[in-house]
């Protein structure tokens, strides 16, 4: 059993340490995102210098940003200052005052929720959702199901189904031993010592001569400097069996708490008022990276200082649904926003064609939309992550997209986040990812990691810069974002998920990390040709 164990530890160390940031060395200041690397030696993104040096007393216009999420925690103390507001709506009437097919969408809309106030949490995995439809659909067929023009499509989905169900249930016992051992060597550190909270920097210098006390340090501290706290390991056990029990299941069925019929496209007024929903975690951290009130002496520094937050919850935990992201798309475009942040995506997109309809509408609406390249640590060159800029049975991208890829903090060559997606000709830009503290509900902080992180920092820069330059279109805003990256020193890096080497320019189009201070500079002077 200890052989077995061992065996499982050293797997799950694997996937560990390509799916999270490691713990550094160096101490890393709090809003590392907004600092800059020449002043701070830090790979942020110039928040704060071109506050201080470009913008002091400068007009800005408000401009809106979508978060389509998991919803957010609109009443928290560094964003409620910051969240949209429908000035067309009475809030709590029972009436579409705007006549926009909402009603009392005051601050958004929750399209995971019924009419009755109940919400949609736990969601099967698009993959999963593919097999039961498939199967159903060959079992009604017979034995004349491999003349079906979908049958290879439904052996190749089948065997991805069952791939990742079975790395799933790996990962899932890996996680379990290890949360076995982190909670055992600390309940065993905190009674045979004084020390009442068990970190990496309390044992640091613990000496006993009792055997188990050091065994249990030499433990503790090995996982620790991989990066792996009690935390981390919660959170992904929480992941992984919410995986096992919702998105793995063929079925579950969440869906009927909504009460519409999910594939049929034009059904689109379903849902709620009720923007935070019954896990906003996710959400709420990607809406204070963004805009995080910058001058209430709380909390962290938000990017942009002059944006409001529209609250879209589209995404359960499990796979969101092609047609809730078209209906987030467009009821973002339709109510004012100018820039959309998507942090999610997954491996198939059965109905991207109408995907990429709400990505066009938007594009013809001059609205920017700004993704998360994922953190599989793949070539995405290579393979697919949706939803993407690539329409479907087309050589066309769209130009109003934009995917971030997750950089560390620091000039080495974790420079590249070892979770991070990528691709030379499909990843635009990089911005930071690791170890981001930013808000959560009920008016607490936390650190994540995740290109999640990455992209609304992006959406972040968007804002703050169309804010100041509100007559720049979304194509000089897009071209200015790609034009103005700060490029990393020219040193070997670590292929994401690998122990290759690399060099930063070829893990995105630009080969850079998006910088605040640099498109500042560059949007003044396109905004001088321009009047």
């Amino acid at each position: 059993m200890k052989k077995q164990q061992n065996t499982f530890i050293k797997f799950i160390l694997s996937f560990f340490m390509a799916q999270f940031a490691y713990s550094q060395a160096k101490e890393l200041p709090q809003n590392w995102q907004n600092l800059d690397f020449g002043k701070d030696g830090i790979h942020g993104v110039s928040t704060e210098k071109a506050y201080n040096e470009l913008l002091k007393g400068k007009k800005s216009k408000k401009i809106i940003v979508a978060v389509i999420d998991s919803g957010v925690d609109i009443g928290h103390e560094d964003l409620k200052d910051n969240i949209w507001t429908n000035p067309s709506e009475i809030p709590a009437n029972g009436i579409d005052d705007d006549k926009n097919g909402y009603i009392d969408d005051m601050n958004g809309w929750d399209f995971l929720g019924n009419k009755n106030g109940q919400d949609l949490k736990d969601e099967t995995l698009e993959v999963t959702r593919e097999v039961a439809r498939l199967t159903q659909k060959m079992l009604k067929m017979g034995k004349d199901s491999t003349k079906d023009v979908e049958f290879e499509y439904y052996q190749k989905v089948k065997g991805i189904y069952t791939q990742e169900q079975q790395e799933n249930f790996q990962y899932l016992t890996a996680y379990r031993l290890i949360s076995t051992d982190i909670e055992s060597a600390t309940a065993l550190l905190k009674e045979k010592t004084k020390l009442k909270e068990i970190t990496e920097e309390s044992i640091k210098d613990l000496v006993s001569d009792d055997k188990k006390v050091m065994e249990a340090k030499a433990m503790l501290a090995y996982y620790f400097s991989k990066g792996i706290t009690i935390e981390k390991i919660k959170d992904g056990l929480n992941d992984l069996a919410g995986k096992e029990n919702y998105g793995f299941n063929l079925n579950f069925d969440g869906r009927k708490i909504i009460g519409d019929n999910p594939t049929v496209f034009k059904e689109n007024n379903y849902g709620n008022a009720e923007v935070q929903g019954p896990d906003a975690l996710h959400g709420t951290h990607v809406a204070g990276i963004i805009a995080a009130n910058r001058n209430n002496n709380l909390g962290i520094l938000g990017i942009a200082d002059n944006v409001q937050i529209m609250v879209i919850r589209a995404v359960p935990n499990g796979d969101e649904r092609d047609k809730d992201i078209v209906n987030a798309i467009k009821y973002a475009v339709n109510n004012g926003a100018k820039i959309i942040n998507m942090s999610f995506g997954k491996s198939l997109s059965p109905n991207k064609t109408e995907v990429d309809e709400a990505v066009l509408y938007a594009q013809s609406k001059g609205v920017l939309m700004i993704h998360a390249a994922g953190n599989d640590n793949k070539n995405v060159d290579l393979g697919d992550n949706f939803p993407n800029a690539k329409l479907k049975n087309s050589e066309q991208t769209l130009d109003n997209w934009i995917e971030v890829g997750a950089n560390a903090p620091f000039d080495d060559a974790s420079l590249p986040a070892s979770f991070s997606n990528f691709g030379k000709k499909t990843v635009t830009l990089f911005a930071p990812g690791t170890s981001i503290l930013s808000t959560t509900p009920n008016g607490k902080y936390l650190e994540e990691d995740g290109t999640s992180m990455a992209a609304p920092v992006v959406s972040g820069v968007a804002a703050l810069v169309w804010s100041y330059f509100p007559e720049l279109s979304y194509l000089q805003l897009k071209e200015i974002l790609m034009k103005s990256v700060a490029i990393p020193s020219n040193i070997d890096r670590t292929l994401p998920g690998t122990e290759d080497k690399i060099n930063f320019s070829e893990l995105s189009v630009t080969g850079g990390i998006v910088n605040a201070y640099n498109a500042i500079i560059l949007a003044s002077q396109q905004s001088k040709m321009i009047k």
